[in-house]
Formats: structure tokens, C-alpha cells, sequence
């Protein structure tokens, strides 16, 4: 496995110094209302409710407003490398191929018990088993030794995330190429240059747009996203890379791209719409080397795929690359760029969808009943 020499550090004293290692290179490609799911099948056809469930701190960087943060001085040329006509392709929805659209997570409690897993090819960055996964999980995916099959669990106990990358259920024990371990309730890092179930050593459950988000009417984290090709190197909150190349008009992991602040969302609707809202405040982050401008969700059977489907209506050129770290490699934090008088808009939860005399399909907030309302489904 290669390896190569540690980078020089641009990281404070409180992250860790940047010591990049290639470790791989990722190739292209019970129910209850406002409860949780406990595992009884292979594939529910609806995602779990996370309603009241923290995924991290209210200050963990996947939940940073980004929308006013400066834009990267080599953005035009970041955007390039991925595609300025290029669409936005959203990688999930209800079914495709057969198949749930997406990445799939469950929730589990104390009473799950733990699987021992081996590891067979970055064992020595993977956070050890067992792990609360059931034999029985969901893996993405519709081929059982084919692809990503990422699993992801999440212990509503003991505030754990459990994901694995590669994964294969034996008789006995899961199979994977690596695994990682995050406390939910904290904003601790993997290990420096520890990759995840994801390449750039990051979580992946709070990236995914989540159909229960829909429901909330608001998505309040970034989205993760991925490239064909990235850089060798990684930002904060990333901890490990995936690619050899160092040109400098490749985005590393880690980086963030936005959907900038003049592009005319009114033309989206519905779930898209609320998709659209976060990419402006809360932007993307560059995890996995696949596809260029996909972002990951997870599957539903409740998705409006032709809502989601409307966004390929976006194209590179409607982003923008942003600063997240300074010249130090600090990261940068929402409050260093908001004004005490900007507004902070907190939207109400969403009961439906309604069609407004545009003949648009709007959020319906609850406690208001526009005069033109349509049920959900």
C-alpha cells in the first residue's frame, strides 16, 4: 500500500497537523409517527423519522451556515474542474434499477446486539467491533458484491454512529473494507489521516438529505457531494484524501461548494425547493470520489422523484467555491461572517405541499391553510 511523505501543517494547535497518507482511492463509479425504526426487515421502504434525534452539535461543521462566507479566490476554476454545464445530480429518490435510491441507515437501541466485523482492507483505520449492526441491515446498493454497500446504524442510546464501507453479511459477522465509530454529541475528528466509510474520513449519515427533512421543512446540515477527481490533499472538518494529483484546480476533500446567492430558485417546488434553500445556506462538501455534482440522500418510497429530478436544472456554474479555512488552515466559523442584525429565519415544519395560483407546488407550513392546498401524497 503506498504511502507517501507527511505535508507541511497548516492546522492550530487544537486540530491536529495535517499528515495526509493515501490509504485508498475510491474508484468512479415499533414504526411509529415520530418514533424511531427498529430493525425488522432488510429494506424498510421509508427511512427513519430523526425528528428530535441531534446528528452532532448545533456548532459542528456540518451544520454551519456557509451562505456568507467568502468565495474561494480560485472558485471559476474549481467549478471547471467539476463541470460549469454540468448538472446537479441528485443520487437518490424512491427506487432506480430495482433497487432503494440512496444510502440507507437504521436506528437501533441498547437491546441490538453487537456483530463482530472483520476488516479486510484498512483495518488499521477502522474503529475496532463489534459494532450494534444487525446481519439483517440495510446495504445500499442492489448488488451484494458490487459497489459501495455502505451500512450505516445509528445507536439512539448510546448517541453512536456505526458505518461501514464495502460490506458484507456472513453467517455470523459483517464483512467490510473499513469502519468508523462518531459520537453523535460530540464534535470530535477521526484520527489524522484516518479514512471513514467515506474517502475523505467524514461521516456520511449527516450529509444525507433525508425525506423527514421534507416533512420538517427544512434541511439545517450540508450535503455531501461528490467528484471525479479531487485533490491530493484535505480541509477541515476532512481527515484523509483520495488522489494522487496535485493540481491545484482540483478540489481536495473537505472543500465546500455553495449554489450561489443570485441563482432564481423560485422555479423549484416542494422538496426541491427545500433542497435548494439548504444548497444556498449550508452548501456541500466534497466526501467521496464518484460522479461530479451528485449529492447523496437516502432512500424513500415518499420521495416526489420528479421534484428532486428538477434539480438537474442547476449547473455547475450556478456554485461556487467557498473559503472554509483561513490562511492557517483554522477553520472558519458562521459567526465571523453574520452581522448581528441579519435576520435568522427559523421556518415551521412542513404539513404538506400546496399549488399557489402560479401553479407552484409550495411547503405548507403548519398552522397556515392556503386557499389552494393539496394532501402530501
Amino acid at each position: 500500500m503506498m504511502k507517501t511523505s507527511p505535508a507541511q501543517s497548516y492546522f492550530p494547535t487544537e486540530f491536529p497537523s495535517v499528515t495526509p497518507v493515501l490509504r485508498r482511492i475510491r474508484a468512479l463509479p415499533l414504526i411509529a409517527a415520530l418514533g424511531f425504526f427498529l430493525v425488522a426487515s432488510a429494506f424498510p421502504a421509508q427511512s427513519v423519522d430523526l425528528n428530535g434525534m441531534a446528528i452532532f452539535p448545533s456548532d459542528n461543521p456540518w451544520h454551519f451556515d456557509i451562505s456568507k462566507f467568502q468565495v474561494h479566490p480560485n472558485s471559476d476554476a474549481l467549478v471547471a474542474s467539476v463541470g460549469k454545464t454540468t448538472s446537479l445530480h441528485p443520487d437518490f429518490g424512491s427506487i432506480l434499477d430495482g433497487a432503494p435510491w440512496g444510502i440507507p441507515y437504521i436506528v437501533v437501541d441498547k437491546s441490538q446486539a453487537k456483530i463482530p466485523v472483520t476488516f479486510v482492507a484498512y483495518g488499521d483505520e477502522s474503529d475496532p467491533g463489534p459494532y450494534p449492526i444487525p446481519l439483517n441491515a440495510p446495504i445500499e446498493g442492489n448488488d451484494p458484491t458490487k459497489g459501495d454497500r455502505h451500512v450505516l446504524a445509528i445507536d439512539k442510546d448510546a448517541h453512536l454512529l456505526y458505518e461501514l464501507y464495502a460490506s458484507e453479511a456472513k453467517a455470523d459477522h459483517w464483512s467490510a473494507d473499513c469502519g468508523a465509530v462518531f459520537d453523535l454529541a460530540s464534535n470530535t475528528l477521526r484520527t489524522e489521516g484516518w479514512t471513514s466509510a467515506d474517502a475523505a474520513g467524514l461521516p456520511i449519515l449527516p450529509g444525507l438529505v433525508r425525506y423527514d427533512e421534507i416533512l420538517h421543512g427544512e434541511i439545517n446540515h450540508a450535503i455531501r457531494m461528490t467528484v471525479v477527481k479531487s485533490r491530493k490533499q484535505y480541509l477541515y472538518p476532512a481527515r484523509h484524501y483520495a488522489s494522487n494529483d496535485t493540481n491545484s484546480n482540483l478540489p481536495p476533500m473537505g472543500m465546500r461548494f455553495r449554489l450561489k446567492a443570485a441563482t432564481d430558485i423560485s422555479k423549484f417546488h416542494g422538496a426541491a425547493l427545500i433542497i435548494a434553500i439548504a444548497l444556498k445556506k449550508y452548501g456541500m462538501i466534497v466526501a467521496y470520489n464518484g460522479s461530479n455534482w451528485y449529492i447523496t440522500g437516502a432512500p424513500d418510497d415518499r420521495w416526489p422523484d420528479a421534484q428532486v429530478d428538477s434539480l438537474k436544472m442547476l449547473k455547475g456554474s450556478d456554485f461556487e467555491a467557498v473559503l472554509s479555512v483561513d490562511a492557517q488552515g483554522k477553520p472558519i466559523v458562521p459567526s465571523a461572517g453574520i452581522r448581528a442584525e441579519d435576520p435568522v429565519v427559523r421556518p415551521m415544519p412542513v404539513s404538506g405541499f400546496f399549488v399557489d395560483p402560479l401553479g407552484r407546488w409550495m411547503p405548507m407550513r403548519r398552522g397556515l391553510v392556503p386557499t389552494y392546498a393539496v394532501p402530501l401524497k
